[in-house]
C-alpha cells in the first residue's frame, strides 16, 4: 500500500506534471515582469521582487492560511480529487455512448483509425466550451444558493491573492464541482466517442484538460495583485485583472466576471463587469466573523457547521435570514 501511494506520488511530480507546473511558474514570472514594467517609472531587480512579493501580502494571516490549506490538501486530497473529474466525465460519456448507439441507429465510431488535425482541433475548442460553459453554471449557483455559497465562501475569504488562493477551494465543493463538471462535459465526450473513438481520451495533444485549461486561463496569475490585461484579446478570453473584480468586496462587484477562461459567456448573461484600467480592489468577505476563515479549522470545518445550521432551519420550516446580496451578506 505505501509503495502503492509513493509511485502514484512519483508519478504525479514527473513528466506531464512538472512540465506543467514549469509552464504555470514561467507564465507567473512573465506576468509579474509585465506588470511591474507598466506600473514602476524607476526600475531595479531589489524593487522587482519586492513589488512581486510584497512583504505586507506574504505576511498577511490569509496568506499563512492559504499556505496551511493549500499543504493540508496537497497531502490529503489528490487521490481522490484528481481522478475525480476523468471519472464523471468518462461515465457520463460512457453513458452518452450506450444510450445513442442502442436507440439511434449509429455505428461507432464514424471515423476510422487516428483522428486527424482537424478533428483534433474541433475536439479541443468543443470540450473547452464544454468545460467553461458547466463551470460558469456551477459558479453561478455556487453565489446563487446559501449551501453552495457556504462552501464558495472559502474561495472568496482569502483578504489577499498570492497564487495558490487559486487551490482555496473546500475538498467538498471542489468534488460537488467536478461531478457537475461531469454532466456537461460528459455528454461532449460521449458524442466524440461515437465520431473518433482512438481520439477521445481526456487529454488534448497528450496533456490533461484540466491543465491545458489551467495554463490558459492563467489561473495562478489571476490570483494574484498582478494588474494583467489581454487588450482586444478580453472579448474572449477573462484577463487576471477581471478576475480580481470577481473577488472584490465593492457591491459594485457582487456576482460579476463568472467566467473560468472564455469571457464571452458573462456577456452574454448580462454578469460582466469591465473594471477601468489598473483599478484597485479590496479582496474577501465582509462578516462579521470573516477572520474565522484564516485558519485550517474555519477553512475546512466552519463551512460545514453552517451547512449544517441552513439545513436544520430547513427542517424546521424556517426560511434562512433574507440578505440583501448572497455574496457578502452577513450570516
Amino acid at each position: 500500500m505505501a509503495s502503492e501511494i509513493v509511485y502514484k506520488v512519483l508519478d504525479r511530480i514527473s513528466g506531464a506534471g512538472l512540465l506543467a507546473t514549469g509552464l504555470l511558474l514561467l507564465t507567473a514570472l512573465v506576468s509579474a515582469l509585465v506588470a511591474y514594467w507598466r506600473t514602476v517609472e524607476k526600475k531595479s531587480w531589489k524593487e522587482f521582487f519586492e513589488f512581486a512579493i510584497p512583504h505586507e501580502v506574504v505576511t498577511h494571516p490569509s496568506a499563512r492560511a492559504d499556505l496551511l490549506f493549500w499543504v493540508t490538501r496537497k497531502a490529503l486530497m489528490p487521490f481522490l480529487m484528481l481522478p475525480a473529474g476523468i471519472v464523471f466525465v468518462s461515465a457520463v460519456g460512457y453513458a452518452t455512448n450506450w444510450l445513442l448507439t442502442t436507440f439511434l441507429p449509429i455505428q461507432s465510431p464514424l471515423i476510422d483509425g487516428p483522428a486527424g488535425p482537424v478533428t483534433v482541433a474541433i475536439f479541443t475548442i468543443t470540450m473547452l466550451l464544454a468545460y467553461d460553459i458547466s463551470y460558469y453554471l456551477y459558479h453561478v449557483a455556487q453565489h446563487r444558493y446559501p449551501v453552495l455559497w457556504e462552501l464558495h465562501k472559502v474561495h472568496h475569504s482569502a483578504e489577499v491573492m498570492v497564487g495558490i488562493t487559486k487551490d482555496r477551494v473546500h475538498p467538498l465543493d471542489e468534488l460537488m464541482n467536478r461531478a457537475w463538471d461531469g454532466v456537461i462535459p460528459g455528454i461532449c465526450f460521449g458524442i466524440w466517442s461515437l465520431v473518433a473513438l482512438n481520439l477521445v481520451e481526456l487529454t488534448i495533444f497528450g496533456v490533461n484538460v484540466y491543465i491545458i485549461r489551467n495554463i490558459l486561463m492563467m489561473d495562478f496569475v489571476r490570483h494574484t495583485h498582478f494588474k494583467i490585461s489581454f487588450g482586444p484579446l478580453n472579448n474572449l478570453i477573462l484577463c487576471p485583472h477581471w478576475h480580481q473584480l470577481h473577488h472584490s468586496t465593492d457591491p459594485r462587484h457582487y456576482d460579476k466576471n463568472f467566467g473560468l477562461l472564455f469571457s464571452f459567456w458573462d456577456r452574454l448573461f448580462g454578469t460582466l463587469c469591465v473594471p477601468k484600467p489598473d483599478e484597485d480592489f479590496k479582496f474577501g468577505l465582509i462578516e462579521r466573523n470573516v477572520r474565522d476563515y484564516q485558519s485550517l479549522s474555519g477553512l475546512y470545518i466552519l463551512p460545514l457547521k453552517r451547512i449544517w445550521r441552513l439545513i436544520a432551519r430547513y427542517l424546521r420550516t424556517e426560511k434562512p435570514e433574507s440578505r440583501q446580496s448572497p455574496q457578502r451578506g452577513k450570516p
